[in-house]
């Protein structure tokens, strides 16, 4: 099952690796993702991924996020099936208790 494959971490544990800069990509719709978003996130809606995903390094951890887990899921599928090294955060901006920017 494929879905086991896609490993997941708490928004904590996002805050703790971002001393590390990781990146941070944020799948909600662009005016979503306005409404504030993680300071270091990258807006890469879910709807324009596989468009956007190409040129990127697979091999590096990415860090998904949306609103509440279900779209950074779905995208977490999409990219683990092509390959890249994904994380998922559970619990997405509903869940996040950090600094964020608008």
């Amino acid at each position: 099952m494929l879905f086991s494959k896609v490993k997941s971490v708490t928004t904590n544990e996002l805050q703790d690796e971002l001393k590390h800069n990781p990146t941070v990509i944020d799948v909600r719709e662009d005016f979503e993702y306005k409404t504030g978003h993680i300071p270091s996130a990258v807006n890469m809606p879910l709807s324009k991924l596989a468009q956007q995903i190409s040129a990127q390094a697979k091999h590096q951890p990415w860090y998904l996020i949306c609103r509440s887990g279900a779209q950074s899921i779905r995208a977490a599928k999409l990219l683990a099936k092509a390959g890249y090294n994904v994380i998922n955060v559970k619990g997405g901006m509903n869940a996040w208790n950090g600094p964020v920017r608008r």
